[in-house]
């Protein structure tokens, strides 16, 4: 990567540029654009963010008229927001951030230059700034080099910056998945040796880095890094526990490079990834080694459940804790498929997946890791034929919207009964019998519901 001196920066921000270096301020085009721009990374920005030697108040002057809106949420901690023809500008002032020993909210105090500013950022290639509005690039800490040898580095020691903000350390896991970059030795010993000041951190921080780093281009490795510097410990403990290996006998593949396989096979969609990753947790905890092997009974089970208490704990909402327990339960019914299904246990797999259908097959499928050909292929076939299957039935059927042919209010009216238990005894035994022969007229559902009420003496 050559050395940069300049960089083509949109119009937008040079005219900001002008507005504050008329004013006799300085103002840097900072952070992950900056990154990105050095990088190759043309996509239009729809934020940026700068930082300035002015103070909050003269900032918000100078974009009082000029904005189209300001925000001034951040204000305490330096930052002023605002909005102009659609982007979002960020503008704060030179600053100094750190976290007391055990606290989890920073402390802000201002600093004097960018140097000094930039110097406490997180690593060096996100610490390259540009000069409004002329473009002059800023490079103190040589980040253009580490992002030519994909080296993931700290400008000052790594005890600083992960002291000054224990996030960090994580962030740089995401770094390793999305931008496939090394980190140095020492700041691999720093983690190792830091890892217990992640606990100050606060939950909601820790699940979006985590899934930004599900959902790099090389989430395996990233994964890999936060097992074997022990950060997984701290927050995801499931993840490393899962070191062990599937047969001892035969020596399969352990269950970690399993999983993070799994991982990597998906598309990026975190509900998704989510899934894969937990999806072997309860393994550990089932499994028995007898002269046959080792099994896992029941694991899918057991690891939903465990999947539903470390998500609520990093604060997940509910919809995706859902989805991923459903996912993970889910997960192995397509393993009896070679048994021979019927036309009702297809229904049933479709019913039971409901929304998460195509995210459920995707997950099957990216759980075959086998190294035997014969093996993978024929799951691959079965896999195909089964997805035939649901579509060929969807034509035939309203298979997206499974229910029985009548409602509770037509059982009541047909029995004369109550709302009760009775109601759902007898929708779940129409659906039963939806589930074995598909759909059903209304008058042989009436009939059918006759003879089952009979039997019961109901009515």
């Amino acid at each position: 990567m050559d050395v940069v001196t300049t960089l083509e920066i949109d119009p937008l921000a040079k005219e900001l540029g002008d507005r504050f270096q008329a004013a006799g301020h300085e103002l840097y085009l900072v952070g992950g654009v900056v990154r990105d721009l050095v990088m190759g990374r043309l996509t239009p920005a729809t934020n940026f963010d700068f930082a300035t030697d002015a103070s909050p108040a003269e900032t918000s002057r100078l974009l009082r008229g000029w904005a189209d809106a300001l925000y001034l949420v951040g204000v305490k901690f330096g930052t002023v927001g605002a909005r102009r023809h659609g982007t979002l500008l960020e503008i704060t002032t030179f600053r100094e951030e750190r976290y007391p020993e055990d606290e989890r909210k920073p402390a802000v105090s201002f600093a004097k230059d960018i140097r000094t500013d930039l110097s406490r950022r997180d690593f060096t290639i996100n610490t390259m700034a540009v000069r409004m509005p002329d473009g002059e690039f800023v490079d103190p800490f040589e980040g253009v080099k580490d992002l030519a040898a994909k080296r993931l580095d700290t400008p000052l020691d790594p005890e600083i910056a992960f002291s000054d903000d224990p996030l960090r350390m994580l962030r740089a896991a995401r770094f390793v998945s999305q931008f496939s970059v090394t980190p140095v030795p020492r700041v691999v010993e720093a983690i190792a040796t830091m890892r217990e000041r992640l606990r100050i951190v606060s939950s909601e921080r820790i699940r979006d880095e985590l899934d930004k780093t599900l959902i790099g281009g090389s989430a395996g490795t990233g994964l890999a890094m936060l097992v074997e510097s022990g950060l997984a410990d701290e927050f995801l403990p499931e993840l490393p526990a899962l070191q062990l290996e599937q047969d001892p006998v035969h020596r399969h593949k352990d269950v970690l490079r399993h999983t993070f396989a799994v991982v990597e096979r998906l598309e990026p969609d975190p509900v998704l990834r989510l899934a894969g990753l937990l999806h072997d947790i309860g393994k550990p905890s089932t499994r028995e080694i007898t002269p046959d092997g080792v099994s896992f009974h029941h694991h899918e089970v057991v690891g939903a459940r465990m999947a539903e208490q470390r998500l609520r704990a990093l604060r997940y909402p509910n919809s995706t804790v859902e989805d991923v327990r459903t996912l993970i339960e889910l997960h192995l019914r397509f393993h009896g498929y070679g048994d021979g299904w019927t036309d009702a246990a297809v229904r049933r797999y479709v019913r039971d997946a409901g929304p998460l259908l195509d995210k459920l097959n995707q997950l099957t499928r990216a759980d075959c890791t086998t190294r035997d050909p014969k093996r993978a292929e024929r799951f691959a076939r079965l896999q195909d034929e089964l997805e035939d299957r649901i579509a060929r039935l969807a034509e035939q059927e309203n298979l997206d919207s499974i229910r029985p042919t009548l409602d509770g209010r037509q059982v009541m009216e047909r029995l004369g009964v109550e709302p009760g238990p009775v109601v759902g005894e007898a929708l779940a035994f129409l659906m039963d019998v939806r589930m074995e022969r598909g759909e059903i007229p209304e008058d042989e559902a009436y009939e059918l519901l006759d003879a089952w009420a009979k039997e019961r003496e109901i009515g």
